[in-house]
């Protein structure tokens, strides 16, 4: 049976998770705390029999991009505060394309300064770079759409949200390299706006505030009347009258309209389809604008993106062909709403006019992709890994 006494340093480690359970574990106490502890017995272990220098191999079991920042500075932040050095040998550099199995890094130093780190350095790598990866393949999709992460509210606390945001920031760097994208321009929280350059969070208005208003237009007004020198982005689903409000805020603001400084954000619900559209409807508009999205065979998937109910391509288009119709050409769309890797591309196929998407989908979707796996391949400096990891020993 498991050892589950208590020993020495337990009244720390309680105090640890009190003081640091919100934040990253940096403190011995909470380091014991937060990892594995077959690691902490590690440590003890090779600190009584003698140390040795070890060199760790870090990689991941699927494609990703890398995004290894916050962890190599975490890494770095530990050894000096254990008085301590690590040499990280970064295969890949921020942003550039990992093959699955491929060393993202080496990490070399002592075996019990390393040993019970694993734990935390490999929750700081996986899932940042599957992320920047997803990012990443929207942007290159959709390369003159402007991306803004909305995936704070998505996020298991704190520490995920800085992942996210980080790696929304790396994936789209790496589109901007590859394919001129605009790629993604902010996020949603002013704590992780500086990964774009930024200062603050951006978003105008939640449905929340439409309801508490009692109309969009009214919203409208008084988000203007709060902030008269900023564009605006206005809600337009919240009473199922997208191109009936949509137009009447336009009517309300001509000269905002008029200069690109107004935008109208689309989140219909999956459970309706956009104001005046139904399956016929919606197959009539996608087959006026670009009828070759819809020839050929569609999974019913693909099928809801372009045609169905909820923020589809028909209906994107829809509200364009009503804004130009009535003079607004200039006005800009926003769309949210599950705009994950695989609805981009559709929307790149049915090349919708929309101006940005706000998303919080380049999340990982399965999370057991995220896991990032670490084995020792050298032993003061002699290689030697177990029996179907040698791939990893460093060349």
């Amino acid at each position: 049976m498991p050892d589950d006494s208590s020993r020495p340093g337990d009244d720390a480690a309680a105090e640890a998770l009190r003081n640091d359970g919100a934040g990253w574990p940096d403190g011995d106490a909470s380091v014991r705390a937060w990892t594995d502890a077959y690691f902490n017995r590690t440590k003890e272990i090779a600190a009584r029999f003698g140390d040795c220098q070890v060199t760790y191999a870090v990689f991941m079991r699927r494609p990703v991009v890398s995004a290894p920042r916050l962890a190599i500075q975490w890494l770095e932040a530990m050894a000096e505060r254990r008085g301590t050095r690590f040499d990280i040998d970064l295969r890949y550099a921020e942003g550039r394309w990992v093959g699955a199995g491929d060393p993202m890094l080496y990490v070399t130093g002592s075996f019990v300064q390393l040993a019970d780190l694993e734990t935390l350095l490999l929750q700081k790598i996986g899932p940042a770079c599957v992320a920047a990866f997803n990012a990443h393949t929207m942007c290159v999709d959709l390369p003159e759409v402007a991306f803004m992460a909305f995936d704070a509210r998505h996020c298991a606390g704190t520490e995920m949200a800085e992942q996210m945001a980080y790696a929304a920031a790396v994936g789209s760097e790496r589109a901007r390299r590859k394919v001129g994208a605009v790629g993604f321009v902010g996020n949603a929280t002013d704590a992780t706006a500086h990964y774009f350059g930024l200062s603050r969070g951006l978003g105008t208005m939640p449905h929340a505030l439409i309801g508490f208003a009692g109309s969009t237009v009214r919203a409208a007004e008084m988000y203007v009347e709060t902030y008269p020198d900023e564009p605006v982005t206005v809600l337009v689903d919240y009473f199922a009258q997208e191109i009936t409000d949509s137009l009447a805020v336009c009517r309300r603001f001509p000269e905002l309209a008029a200069s690109g400084r107004l935008s109208l954000r689309v989140d219909v619900p999956a459970s309706r389809y956009l104001e005046g559209l139904d399956p016929a409807a919606s197959y009539a508009v996608i087959e006026r604008n670009v009828p070759e999205a819809i020839r050929g065979y569609r999974t019913e998937e693909e099928l809801r993106y372009l045609v169905g109910p909820g923020v589809s391509a028909a209906g994107i288009w829809h509200l364009r062909e009503q804004l130009d119709r009535a003079g607004f050409e200039a006005t800009k769309i926003v769309a949210s709403s599950g705009f994950g890797p695989r609805k981009c591309k559709l929307m790149s196929e049915a090349r919708v006019p929309v101006d940005a998407i706000g998303t919080g989908s380049f999340l990982p979707t399965r999370w057991s992709e995220t896991y990032a796996t670490a084995d020792i391949v050298e032993y003061d400096g002699q290689p030697r890994v177990k029996v179907g990891r040698e791939f990893l020993l460093r060349r």
